[in-house]
């Protein structure tokens, strides 16, 4: 949240929800969800021996990416939101929220369509070929959430205001849960940044970097929104 933000609601203003699309709750519960399931099939498909099927992954990949398309694509083209000092949660949430969506929506479909052709021991050399077109737009989305994250830091975008249970409690230091999320953003960045080489190298360094930057702004995120859904209903009471 911006500091223009923080001020308007210190004057006490009260948010028009009913114009104001951001559900950041759910986006962020499936995106660390997605980010959890990439890095937990990356390990099973460099673990020896053959995988039995990739049904449940297909299945799942497809549920998180349509959340996150539909999510992310009204709330891209939702702008600005409410007009009242978040006019940046578009760009923040909406646009990585609607790219990964769509990764997943993709990996789903050929999973669903030709997952068989996973199923053996050249599974890592046969994913490396597949995924490596599609990787040049992972790498890009990289480079977005290092400047989200740049953004972040710089104007204290992630700040919550007083009104919000549990994290308004830190209201007094915006920076606090401004760097929190940036980090998370420098993590996901991060992993995508190295995810063109780690489909080159898959035995080399770059794959156990991915997977610790995935795994734990995945972790983060999922937990990060689970509390949001507390923390967003207060927000909303507060200045309905």
């Amino acid at each position: 949240m911006t500091q223009h933000a923080l001020s308007l609601l210190a004057d006490g203003l009260k948010i028009d929800w009913a114009r104001m699309p951001t559900y950041n709750t759910i986006m962020s519960v499936a995106a660390g969800a997605g980010l959890l399931l990439v890095v937990a099939l990356g390990r099973r498909f460099l673990a020896p021996g053959p995988i039995a099927t990739l049904d449940g992954w297909a299945l799942a990949f497809s549920a998180l990416g349509f959340t996150l398309v539909v999510t992310g694509l009204h709330m891209t083209l939702t702008w600005p939101l409410a007009g009242q000092g978040f006019p940046f949660d578009n760009i923040i949430f909406g646009e990585p929220a609607l790219a990964f969506g769509v990764f997943l929506l993709s990996a789903a479909f050929y999973l669903w369509k030709r997952g068989a052709e996973l199923l053996g021991e050249e599974r890592v050399a046969r994913t490396a070929r597949i995924a490596g077109p599609i990787s040049l737009f992972v790498f890009g989305m990289g480079l977005a959430c290092f400047g989200i994250a740049a953004a972040g830091w710089k104007y204290t975008l992630f700040a919550a205001p007083p009104e919000e249970p549990i994290s308004g409690e830190f209201s007094d230091w915006p920076w606090l849960e401004a760097s929190f999320m940036s980090g998370l953003y420098v993590l996901v960045g991060i992993g995508a940044l190295l995810f063109p080489l780690a489909l080159r190298r898959p035995a080399g360094w770059p794959v156990p970097v991915v997977g610790v930057a995935w795994g734990l702004s995945g972790l983060a995120f999922l937990v990060f929104g689970g509390l949001n859904y507390f923390t967003h209903i207060g927000l909303i009471v507060n200045t309905m």
